[in-house]
């Protein structure tokens, strides 16, 4: 897959994860974060894919590559956001 695509995709990828994640109450996010948050997630959606299976994913620009990128993307903007609620718990604290 050539690296204008990796880019439409990993943006689409991005964008819809944000949606699923976030819901009417989302934080918006730039493009290039988007292509970030997809590519990124993309990655980590093929690593879990691949240690769960135990076979490599050819990523390929199809729909079992996207519903594995999607939830790669999802899991990472999970994990972010829950970093980011324990850091801001921690400085709310140092604050007092």
């Amino acid at each position: 897959m050539g690296i204008i695509l990796w880019i439409v995709f990993g943006a689409l990828v991005g964008w819809l994860a944000n949606l699923v994640v976030g819901g009417r109450e989302r934080r918006r996010q730039g493009c290039l974060v988007s292509v970030l948050v997809g590519v990124l997630g993309a990655a980590l959606g093929g690593f879990v894919y691949r240690l769960a299976t135990g076979e490599q994913r050819q990523f390929d620009f199809d729909f079992p590559s996207f519903g594995v990128a999607i939830l790669g993307a999802i899991v990472l903007l999970l994990v972010l956001r829950l970093v980011s609620a324990v850091a801001g718990g921690h400085r709310d604290r140092d604050r007092r």
